[in-house]
């Protein structure tokens, strides 16, 4: 009786924090989509979206410890960054759903839904336009008991002219700023 009592608690634990964290991300989605979204048209129907958003979340890899490198904040915190440098199989499905769960409207209708790569070459061989992006944000790594968070976000166009950029955001009364853009590049 005792293990089961241990697992059930286990389990509860265990879902908690895969909440937790899945507001922390819908948290961070809303300040990038604040943040790129903001010059964006509502999307009605007829008008053509400019601006795409990726379903997956892109793993990180070695670029973060360049990145580490280049910031004392990172350096110190380095070991728990690294650690989290792993690949992941993710979509930003609950963290998106959480946003615009009866809130977010408006941000919603600028945002719109997010698509796959192979969509959003569909739509951009469809409409031939070269002004077609598709925002690329990578799964969040949080540190500093998840007080700050470094993000990478990435613009592709099927042409030439793609960017990115780390983010360094920190949560400050309960909300996620942006603090510092890091390793900023483009093509």
């Amino acid at each position: 009786m005792k293990t089961f009592y241990f697992v059930i608690t286990l389990f509860f634990i265990n879902t908690t924090s895969v909440l937790s964290q899945e507001i922390e991300n819908a948290a961070i989605l809303k300040v990038i989509f604040t943040k790129y979204y903001k010059t964006e048209k509502v999307i009605v129907k007829g008008r053509l979206q400019l601006l795409n958003f990726y379903c997956n979340k892109a793993p990180n890899n070695e670029e973060v410890l360049e990145v580490i490198s280049g910031n004392e904040l990172l350096k110190k915190n380095g070991v728990e960054i690294k650690k989290q440098i792993l690949f992941v199989n993710e979509n930003w499905s609950e963290a998106y759903n959480l946003l615009f769960d009866n809130q977010n409207q408006y941000l919603k209708s600028k945002v719109n839904a997010c698509v796959t790569l192979e969509e959003f070459q569909e739509i951009s061989k469809q409409y031939g336009e070269n002004n077609q992006r598709l925002l690329i944000i990578n799964k969040p790594i949080y540190f500093l008991k998840n007080q700050f968070a470094l993000v990478k976000v990435a613009f592709y166009r099927n042409i030439e002219h793609n960017s990115g950029r780390f983010l360094l955001l920190e949560k400050v009364n309960e909300q996620w700023i942006i603090k510092e853009y890091l390793n900023e590049w483009a093509t």
